[in-house]
């Protein structure tokens, strides 16, 4: 799709299990629950049985931040169910023991920032300092609606959000992707996943480090029944 081109609220894999996938998760629905566990399932399953699932933990942000360069992740394997928990326990010690949370920093923004900024820069795009300081900016020159979307999830995910469900398509490096943001009274997370139909690439469950545990916990419930 053109970089120019914004596809929030888009339809995705969960549309074709629900009719409205953006009120099946809420809180007065019946079978909330059940919706919940088939939507985990339906993202999650299969690229865990076949090697392609990576948990990636951020952090970084806080009291209102958003510095791309200070936003930091780690990356960590999931081929089962268990091996949420070592991550959980990483951090907590991390944690309770006042020790650097495990991770780096710049490497999920800031510098694929400065490398589509200059990018734009050689083909001859003037890019000011009120264009690269403003993510809402970002999408004037290539890769940059991109960017701006996973800024967009990042801060989500730090800060919270009122909506439950939401997804949205856009293209990256690695092909186009649906990324699944689920802000639940659980735990808050998101799924970036490729589209319907594609079974190869990578899938990557997102979650904010304050919420590592909920999520362990929610996935144990939700995909043990």
């Amino acid at each position: 799709m053109p970089y120019h081109e914004a596809k929030e609220h888009a339809p995705g894999r969960l549309h074709a299990l629900f009719t409205d996938p953006y009120s099946a998760f809420d809180n007065d629905v019946v079978e909330r629950r059940l919706h919940l566990r088939v939507a985990l399932r339906a993202l999650l399953d299969q690229p865990g049985r076949e090697g392609r699932l990576t948990l990636r933990v951020l952090h970084g942000w806080a009291n209102g931040e958003a510095d791309p360069q200070h936003l930091a992740h780690s990356d960590h394997p999931l081929t089962r169910r268990g091996d949420l928990l070592p991550v959980v326990a990483h951090y907590q010690a991390a944690i309770d023991e006042q020790r650097p949370l495990p991770g780096e920093a710049g490497t999920l923004l800031a510098e694929p920032l400065m490398a589509a900024i200059a990018t734009a820069e050689a083909r001859g795009q003037e890019i000011d300092a009120e264009t690269r300081a403003n993510p809402a900016h970002w999408p004037s020159f290539e890769r940059g609606l991109s960017l701006y979307t996973f800024f967009k999830v990042y801060h989500r995910l730090t800060y919270g959000e009122d909506e439950r469900y939401r997804v949205a398509r856009c293209e990256t490096p690695e092909g186009p992707r649906e990324i699944h943001e689920f802000h639940l009274e659980e735990c808050e997370f998101a799924v970036v996943t490729g589209l319907e139909g594609d079974d190869e690439s990578r899938v990557v469950l997102l979650v904010h480090a304050g919420a590592l545990a909920p999520l362990a916990a929610f996935v144990e419930i939700m995909l043990g029944e």
